[in-house]
């Protein structure tokens, strides 16, 4: 296992303008840039060898250990609102995906925010905002499975993905390569939004034209076939009364049974 070196990754990585911390541990790295986002002065990213406290959507934990994955928070400052970031998740997930398709391992995209090899979550996205003074800091973090140990899978408590194609990279250059995906990406995100990302996260949406659940906290709001997202990020179902577009939120998204 090649130990993650702030050095090495800035190096490897063509986006100089984004600074680059490792840590061996810490509690969240999303919360981590949360916490400190007001002392930035530049795009950070934070990855860190061990978290004891990661998180995904609707407080849910990500469980992660050592060498077992890519933990990594990016902080990237937006000069307009948080509402100007509907469909960024989706974005994020574009570009991991479509960096890791070049790297010789195919991901699917499940709406909002997660990536899917063979059916089962390889990585997940959760994105959190706070304010800046002319602006938006979006702290984007992702945790990206490489060669989960067995008794971390048993842990968790659905079907999730390894790439052991990707364990036997040098981390710190999957690390710069994704920085590059993430940064080019949130570049052409600040200018014109999720709308050119539509269609290329609809060529990778895993759950095209499969009879899907949305639900919350156990409660079925809709049932449908996924059809995909639109220009603002918004999943389409077609239901028994018509299409749908269902905004995302703390919900949670199932193939149907």
């Amino acid at each position: 296992m090649t130990a993650l070196d702030a050095g090495r990754i800035a190096a490897l990585a063509h986006a100089a303008h984004v600074g680059v911390r490792v840590v061996a541990e810490t509690g969240s790295t999303n919360a981590d840039l949360l916490a400190g986002a007001a002392a930035l002065e530049r795009p950070l990213l934070l990855a860190a060898e061990a978290q004891t406290a990661g998180r995904g959507r609707a407080g849910r934990s990500w469980l992660s250990a050592p060498g077992s994955s890519l933990t990594f928070s990016l902080a990237w400052r937006f000069a307009r609102g948080p509402a100007a970031l509907a469909g960024l998740p989706l974005a994020v997930g574009v570009a991991l995906a479509e960096t890791l398709g070049e790297l010789g391992v195919k991901v699917e995209l499940k709406w909002p925010n997660d990536l899917l090899k063979d059916g089962a979550k390889l990585a997940g996205i959760l994105i959190e905002t706070t304010a800046a003074p002319a602006g938006t800091w979006a702290i984007i973090g992702v945790g990206l499975n490489l060669a989960l140990p067995d008794a971390l899978e048993a842990r968790i408590d659905r079907a999730v993905a390894s790439a052991p194609w990707l364990a036997r990279m040098d981390r710190n250059a999957l690390l710069a390569r994704l920085l590059d995906a993430l940064a080019a990406m949130l570049a052409a995100f600040e200018a014109q939004g999720f709308a050119p990302f539509s269609a290329r996260w609809n060529r990778l949406h895993a759950w095209h034209g499969h009879p899907v659940t949305l639900t919350d906290q156990g409660t079925v709001l809709h049932e449908g076939v996924a059809v995909g997202v639109d220009d603002a990020g918004q999943l389409l179902l077609d239901t028994a009364q018509g299409r749908l577009a269902v905004v995302a939120g703390d919900v949670s998204l199932r193939l149907k049974g």
